[in-house]
């Protein structure tokens, strides 16, 4: 989806790294405008939840995603923006043209500024945002990440769309379907340090260790930046370079548009196997046309809508980020906060021929 395409289970491995430091000034106070206590500014703090106290009126919510460009994310942000007017909030979204590693600091340190309640983000990389958003916690901005981890100890809570080990291993399950367990693959995948991506490629390539995909051999993993040109080219270049290639997966919404467009105008149509994330709307032609026989993702409205309602619930005290507490969030109903201070949205959905038209986003 940086589909980044998205459910409930644990997380069976939270991506972990170390975080930039950054020296902040203990002071008193809970405004937005002072330091909220100690420079550890890790999820909760030494906050209590009050689980019946109301949302508050008039909160300011920032979405911050990968890139602004990104058809995935547009829809993920904009119900977001929508269920923010649900409880009397107000939401927008911000953020680079561009999905590289530090592209998101600047946007994070105007929304200091600019005094919001919440700072909700897809992460780039878990690591270049990790300083600014301890800062912003130090004032009492509350941070979500969504879709895209940053590092634990850099926000309060975690909007997982799906669990990461359940998207990384049936992927290749999705795949090995339509190759007969056989043959060599290749992975396209978004940037070289998305946290998502990055966890779920692990879980691929833990899965191919099993016996039953003996005889399937990950040959690359490329990248293609979330950008469709060079995603497009990076398809090109695979098969290119390997030309008994069988199969690719591309654990990104960009990405596997970009691969399918490529492989249904080329000799290799109908040879090579693409699966990977992507919405309905953007692959119903090539499910129709028989270039991909089937693809994965969860509601991306539903992932936004639910990362509002965290935020809202965060900066109305009703969570801290804890493992165990429960807040509601709206027509999604009552969600629990799991290990990490992960909320998982729920399973992905196959598409494919059979149901894709039921679909549409």
């Amino acid at each position: 989806m940086t589909i980044r395409l998205r459910a409930p289970r644990r997380l069976a491995a939270a991506a972990t790294a170390g975080a930039l430091a950054l020296s902040l000034a203990a002071c008193g106070g809970t405004t937005k405008d002072s330091a909220s206590g100690s420079g550890d500014a890790k999820a909760g703090g030494n906050a209590s939840a009050d689980p019946n106290a109301p949302l508050k009126k008039g909160l300011k919510l920032a979405f911050l995603p990968k890139q602004v460009n990104n058809p995935y994310e547009t829809i993920v942000d904009n119900a977001g923006i929508a269920a923010a007017k649900e409880f009397g909030g107000q939401a927008k979204e911000v953020g680079p043209s561009d999905a590289s590693a530090s592209s998101q600091v600047s946007y994070i340190n105007t929304l200091i500024q600019q005094r919001h309640d919440a700072i909700l983000i897809a992460a780039n990389d878990e690591n270049a945002v990790c300083g600014p958003l301890k800062q912003a916690m130090s004032k009492n901005i509350k941070i979500v990440a969504y879709d895209s981890d940053t590092n634990p100890a850099c926000r309060d809570v975690f909007i997982n769309q799906a669990s990461s080990e359940e998207i990384g291993r049936s992927e290749v399950k999705l795949l090995a379907d339509q190759i007969g367990s056989e043959g060599e693959i290749a992975i396209l995948s978004a940037t070289a340090n998305a946290t998502n991506q990055n966890t779920w490629i692990k879980f691929m390539q833990d899965e191919l260790k099993k016996p039953e995909y003996s005889k399937m051999k990950l040959v690359k993993v490329a990248y293609g930046d979330d950008d469709d040109q060079k995603s497009f080219q990076q398809t090109q270049g695979l098969l290119q370079a390997y030309p008994n290639l069988k199969g690719i997966i591309s654990p990104t919404t960009v990405g596997i548009a970009a691969a399918a467009r490529y492989i249904s105008g080329s000799k290799y149509k109908g040879k090579v196997a693409l699966t990977g994330l992507g919405t309905p709307d953007q692959m119903r032609k090539f499910v129709k046309d028989g270039t991909v026989k089937g693809f994965e993702l969860w509601d991306p409205k539903n992932l936004g809508y639910l990362a509002a309602y965290a935020a809202a619930a965060l900066s109305s005290g009703q969570i801290t980020g804890a493992q165990g507490e429960k807040f509601k969030a709206g027509k999604l109903g009552e969600r629990s906060i799991g290990a990490n201070g992960e909320v998982i949205l729920g399973p992905p959905t196959v598409f494919d021929a059979k149901n894709i038209d039921q679909y549409h986003f």
